[in-house]
């Protein structure tokens, strides 16, 4: 996490993934030692960075995920292209570091691309694969020989690195000896494509008959021996060291701190929510008790439900931009899905979505002139905060696997646009073909809007003595029909049930959906492919 500290992160790991049976102070211990022996003691209380804010260097960044992993003391370590982004340099410093490692007892295992030379010399054992076929493994300093019994030859002062790859990919300039027939450069994609398959069957039959095959074949049918009944399913088990609270608490304190130190997002959250508020209050500033004063109330309750519904698309980000941090650590047995979803759920729904409500009511609540009860307002703030949940669970639901922020955020826009149709303004409800109708079911801005109106319309007189607003049965718009005076003669005509229940049955309804969407969320992230 780029806005914790190295020591931090390795703390953090230490905590999920050591037992509780290790003491604290020994945890301590544990960080300690792998600083000191990562070098990472000048760096150790400096932030690891993010695309925002500056933090350590690239090669302590590396040094700090292999720290991360060192903290269980593993046999084996396995690393995805741990010199992936580092200069020269840098990458040749961490591939020293992993290969003093592996002095001290430990198996390394990690995939790298066109390492330089000084890097190839420490490898012990090296494996080429292409196309899905094992082409060569055995002693790295043998390869060489391997691919020269072939008819290959490493021209001198070539990098043995870039010659494997040359070769495999029948671009090398070495010359077969043994060939009668070469194929021609392939002249398409398609034909290319084809070659290359044909290439990597030629080297993977080649290898199938080496004594590197053979030996390697025999020394994984004595290792198996006595584990057939293992299977896959056993490797893919992931066990937790502590339990789910100890996750929730340890969890929960990295999602708040992260937060707390990267409050880019927050604060804008709260700015815009904040500046909007202004706008709309002075927009409807001082709401009038007549047939404007209706119009502009029912507007004005339209345009807080969407604005709550649209701000709730930042939640997306939630978990797309952490999908890879999440699985890896899910996989590692740092923590439980349900531990790692709950707290992300704290983090967003209590400061992101209830302080911006809270703010957004108290501006608008006042500048327009509602209605001057402490209920009242109070059943504002709780229907804006409601609907916000029920959006961002909504978000959640649709961003939980999703690996592209864009489509999260298509999806979510087209899903509220269908949302605002039956939310009850644009066309009256009660006029919606029967087959057609069921839809308004699933609106949330419907809920969110309807709550409101019983909220701040039951009761109020429009007429006064001179205005008049006259509604057809049918619609909203002024003609000759039904005459409104009241806000309850609007609801009635809205087909708005403007008793108690009524007003409360539409938090129940939001408070259904939240519960039916964040299943949905966790449901989506527990069945995700997680392993390749």
């Amino acid at each position: 996490m780029g806005t914790l500290t190295v020591r931090e992160n390795l703390t953090f790991s230490a905590a999920l993934r050591l037992p509780k049976s290790v003491k604290e102070q020994e945890k301590r211990e544990r960080v300690n030692q792998i600083i000191k022996e990562l070098g990472l003691s000048k760096v150790a209380d400096s932030k690891v960075g993010t695309q925002f804010t500056r933090g350590v260097s690239g090669g302590e960044r590396k040094r700090t995920n292999i720290g991360m992993e060192l903290i269980t003391d593993p046999a084996i370590l396995f690393l995805d292209e741990p010199t992936t982004g580092l200069d020269a340099s840098t990458a040749n410093a961490v591939l020293l570091l992993l290969k003093r490692m592996s002095e001290q007892g430990k198996t390394i295992i990690f995939s790298i691309h066109q390492p330089r030379y000084s890097i190839f010399r420490l490898f012990d054992n090296l494996t080429l694969l292409a196309a899905g076929r094992v082409l060569y493994h055995g002693p790295a300093q043998h390869a060489i020989g391997y691919f020269q019994s072939l008819g290959y030859q490493c021209e001198p002062f070539n990098n043995p690195a870039d010659f494997f790859l040359d070769v495999i990919n029948g671009d090398s300039t070495a010359v077969a000896m043994n060939k009668t027939d070469e194929i021609n450069t392939a002249e398409s994609t398609e034909e290319r494509t084809e070659y290359d398959k044909t290439l990597a069957e030629h080297f993977a039959e080649k290898y199938s008959s080496s004594t590197y095959y053979r030996e390697t074949k025999a020394q994984l049918e004595n290792i198996s021996l006595g584990n057939k009944k293992k299977t896959k399913s056993v490797f893919r088990q992931i066990t937790y060291a502590n339990s789910f609270l100890h996750q929730l608490k340890w969890v929960s304190r990295r999602t708040f701190k992260n937060m707390v130190r990267n409050p880019q997002a927050s604060i804008a959250q709260v700015s815009v929510t904040a500046f909007l508020g202004l706008v709309v209050g002075a927009l409807f500033f001082g709401l009038k008790e007549d047939s404007t004063g209706l119009q502009n109330r029912v507007g004005a309750m339209f345009f807080l439900t969407t604005n709550q519904c649209f701000s709730s698309i930042s939640a997306i980000e939630l978990f797309v931009e952490e999908k890879k941090i999440f699985l890896h650590e899910y996989i590692s047995g740092y923590y439980r899905i349900s531990a790692y979803f709950i707290s992300k759920l704290m983090a967003d729904l209590i400061p992101i979505r209830t302080l911006p409500s809270i703010i957004f009511t108290c501006i608008v609540y006042f500048m327009l002139g509602l209605k001057p009860t402490v209920e009242a307002f109070f059943t504002m703030m709780f229907t804006l905060m409601m609907v916000s949940y029920t959006a961002t669970s909504m978000a959640l639901a649709i961003a939980a696997g999703q690996s592209v922020v864009a489509v999260a955020n298509l999806l979510m826009t087209i899903t509220f646009v269908f949302m605002i149709l039956f939310s009850g303004l644009l066309v009256n409800l009660t006029s919606v073909l029967p087959w057609l109708s069921w839809l308004k079911y699933f609106s949330i801005p419907r809920y969110g809007m309807t709550a409101l109106e019983i909220n701040e319309l039951k009761g109020l007189n429009f007429c006064g003595s001179i205005n008049t607003t006259v509604l057809s049965s049918d619609n909203s718009y002024p003609q000759t029909g039904q005459i409104v005076c009241t806000g309850d003669d609007y609801l009635k005509s809205q087909g708005i049930d403007a008793s108690t229940w009524g007003l409360w049955q539409n938090h129940l309804a939001l408070a259904c959906m939240s519960l039916i969407f964040f299943t949905i969320g966790y449901l989506k992230l527990h069945f995700m492919k997680k392993f390749s």
